[in-house]
């Protein structure tokens, strides 16, 4: 019986050292893409107004930060620090209450049984499909007829519903939670809310940050329903705060630089949020919960 020589370790590992460094090109590539930007904001952020035009945009050119920083949070009374605190609470409380209200619906909509369980659920889909910037303007309308526009009411209340956030709950709900836990559950005697609370809502936690930071991402970034809703400054985010300063750059030349720098720290608090949560990003959460 004949032996097949051993293929020699040179041959073995050149595909594998080949595609190895196409895939680290690749990623380098994509990473200095969108990086770049990055980058640009974080050097432009220490130019003045003078120097942001003049300078290479790649190179710092007479750091003025600590300058910047002071003049941002002083200017016009403080009211950017008013615009940070602002967003924080729309987005932190609008994607709570989302999060909290999908993975009751998603849950409900998985696990229960009733009339007009899939018309519900494929209106829930149509929702997904509609762009935001089309509901801002009938929202103003109906908060309008109850005198709740320039409020803070006016920009939470519809951070509340995410139909995105539902449908997930629903798919992840209907994939990761068994039906015997759930009966285990109800012949231990403890109510469906219970089941929910201290079963459910554990198990869905991987869904639910997902769910979570996406909602969180989308009214930090949102402009153009706070650009319909509200007429205070005192009320704006971040981000209509920031594009009223630069349309003021004709008037105060160093709103151009307090308005960079301004967007450098409002990305703070979204990289503080992903690397804090991402820790809930593991499966196999129910690995070993229902025995056979």
């Amino acid at each position: 019986m004949s032996i097949a020589p051993p293929i020699a370790p040179e041959r073995q590992r050149a595909p594998f050292r080949k595609s190895s460094i196409l895939a680290m090109a690749f990623m380098f590539v994509m990473a200095t893409y969108f990086l770049l930007p990055a980058y640009w904001l974080v050097i432009s952020s220490t130019k003045g107004p003078t120097q942001l035009y003049a300078s290479q945009g790649l190179w710092i050119s007479g750091f003025k930060l600590f300058s910047n920083l002071s003049g941002l949070f002083s200017y016009n009374g403080g009211i950017y620090l008013q615009w940070i605190i602002n967003t924080v609470l729309y987005a932190g409380i609008g994607a709570a209450v989302a999060t909290l209200i999908s993975a009751l619906a998603g849950y409900g909509l998985s696990k229960y049984n009733f009339k007009g369980k899939e018309l519900i659920f494929s209106i829930i889909l149509g929702g997904v499909l509609v762009p935001g910037t089309a509901l801002a303007l009938p929202l103003y309308l109906l908060l309008a007829k109850v005198h709740l526009t320039n409020t803070y009411w006016s920009v939470l209340i519809p951070a509340f519903v995410s139909p995105f956030g539902v449908f997930l709950a629903r798919v992840y709900a209907g994939a990761a939670i068994p039906n015997e836990l759930i009966e285990a559950g109800r012949i231990d005697g403890a109510s469906e809310f219970k089941i929910f609370r201290t079963i459910a809502f554990r198990i869905m936690s991987p869904a639910l940050v997902t769910i979570f930071l996406f909602q969180f991402v989308a009214i930090w970034n949102n402009f153009f329903l706070p650009l319909v809703m509200l007429s205070n400054q005192k009320l704006y985010p971040v981000t209509l705060g920031l594009y009223s300063w630069d349309n003021q750059y004709g008037q105060a030349p160093q709103l151009i630089s307090y308005v960079v720098l301004g967007s450098l720290i409002s990305v703070i608090p979204l990289v503080i949020a992903f690397l804090s949560l991402q820790r809930f990003w593991r499966s196999g959460l129910t690995a070993g919960s229902v025995k056979l």
